[in-house]
């Protein structure tokens, strides 16, 4: 595709809009694994992570169409959800709610690619569409959308400390789309059939009220600890 066409530049643009908005979800993910960092440190997860994202999505695009036709994989990915979202919620806070900076810049940039790649899944079949099979597009489209998703990561970042019930909400969100994905497996609808729109909803439902339950019954269990050592 001429990179001088009309053509070229509005597929760019669908490709950077298209990121941006299926994104929304992956900031939020890499808001909570930032914040468990010392706050100089957090600048350069959500950067490296981001970046090394986006690197991986390129990738998965290329291979979505395929790859989303393996059976069980969305389960595999919905189980890894689930952990990731009640390990990110169940994090020690401190008596007063404020958190305790733990964990490594490794660690964080580790939590971020694989719910990144996860939870892409499904978002890059929309991108692969708007790039309509040009590599060189898809990379551009993506890389340019790096800035946006680090501005909204950063961002929620500062929101999740004035206002924590937000972490429980972003865990919660991990667990909904957990279940839904694990609802829409290839694997699980061959053999019975496609799911109705209202069971996968419920599927999501549930899983975000699994991990929400767990995850503050693991936080509130680490206090007790904390407070009888």
């Amino acid at each position: 595709m001429d990179p001088t066409s009309t053509a070229f530049w509005a597929a760019l643009g669908s490709i950077i809009l298209a990121n941006v908005i299926l994104s929304g979800d992956n900031a939020v993910v890499i808001a909570l694994a930032a914040r468990s960092l010392p706050p100089q440190q957090q600048g350069k997860a959500i950067f490296w992570g981001s970046a090394a994202a986006i690197v991986l999505r390129i990738l998965l695009t290329l291979l979505a169409v395929e790859m989303l036709k393996w059976p069980y994989l969305k389960i595999v990915g919905a189980l890894l959800l689930l952990y990731i979202g009640i390990s990110l919620l169940s994090e020690d806070e401190g008596e007063e709610g404020e958190h305790k900076h733990v964990g490594s810049l490794l660690a964080a940039v580790r939590t971020i690619l694989v719910a990144d790649l996860v939870m892409s899944l499904d978002n890059v079949l929309a991108v692969a569409a708007a790039a309509k099979g040009s590599a060189v597009l898809l990379v551009i489209g993506l890389a340019v959308s790096i800035p946006l998703i680090i501005f909204g990561s950063t961002l929620l970042v500062k929101v999740m400390d004035r206002f924590p019930i937000i972490i429980t909400l972003g865990a919660g969100m991990l667990g909904y789309l957990a279940g839904e994905m694990m609802f829409t497996d290839p694997g699980l609808t061959g053999h019975f059939g496609e799911m109705p729109h209202a069971v996968v909803v419920a599927a999501g439902v549930v899983g975000a009220a699994f991990v929400v339950a767990v995850g503050l019954w693991l936080q509130r269990r680490s206090r007790e600890r904390g407070a009888a050592a």
